[in-house]
């Protein structure tokens, strides 16, 4: 009979999961530094070394940035640099462009079955479902419907949504506690519908590229169900590999 050994996990990380532990119960919160290596390595009875290896896995997650000469801080989506983090566009020819986010509704609604698996969520349970148009240079280029579970965004409304500088995601952390950690997303193309294509101002039938997106907090619990219309006349989803 063959005898299974139990996974090995080397110290550092071992370090870095009692580092997790500390941002999902959030006692580092976004944008705030974190103690030393040297205090860490105190506090872990390790040495800075593994502290160190535990620090670079986390920045090189996005999770922790490193500043030179200041320390260490928790990364935040309050940091314009994380904008694109995200957000996979870019510009067929020239700038971006300013960015500005229009709301379109706000509203609850009970999970149905698949919002309901996607959120981890009991059928019935209380969602906010928002819509809402990201324009670059005043020109409408996603189209947004975005579904949240309700306990955690309790409060929500569209006067918020209307009246907040920034992007989403920073409005979840900042209001919510909730930073986004990680997504995973699923493209195809269609064919735009009489509503996307009034809204996105291309023609009926033009094509469109469809992201389906769910982001997670800390410890992979998803926050966020996305499905977004992109046109692509002007820009194009980029992804960088390897």
């Amino acid at each position: 009979m063959i005898q299974v050994s139990p996974t090995f996990s080397p110290l550092y990380r071992q370090i870095k999961t009692l580092m997790l532990q500390s941002l999902a119960g959030g006692q580092w919160r976004p944008g705030e530094a974190i103690p030393s290596e040297s205090e860490l390595a105190q506090r872990f009875s390790v040495s800075q070394g593994t502290v160190r290896k535990a620090v670079d896995e986390l920045a090189a997650e996005n999770l922790l940035v490193r500043k030179q000469g200041k320390g260490t801080f928790v990364a935040s989506h309050n940091d314009p640099r994380a904008f694109f983090r995200f957000l996979r566009l870019t510009a067929l020819e020239g700038e971006m462009g300013q960015s500005r986010s229009v709301p379109l509704e706000c509203w609850r609604a009970k999970a149905g079955p698949e919002a309901a698996r996607v959120l981890g969520l009991n059928l019935a349970d209380s969602i906010i479902v928002v819509r809402r148009v990201l324009e670059f240079s005043d020109k409408p280029v996603v189209l947004d419907e975005i579904y949240l579970p309700g306990n955690t965004f309790a409060g929500i409304s569209l006067d918020e949504l209307k009246t907040w500088q920034g992007s989403l995601y920073s409005l979840f952390e900042s209001q919510f506690g909730v930073r986004m950690v990680r997504a995973e997303e699923r493209l195809r193309a269609v064919a735009a519908d009489r509503v996307s294509a009034e809204i996105l101002g291309v023609a009926e039938g033009a094509p469109l590229l469809s992201v389906e997106r769910v982001s997670y907090s800390y410890a992979d619990k998803p926050m966020e169900w996305r499905r977004g219309l992109y046109s692509t006349a002007s820009h194009a989803y980029i992804n960088q590999l390897g």
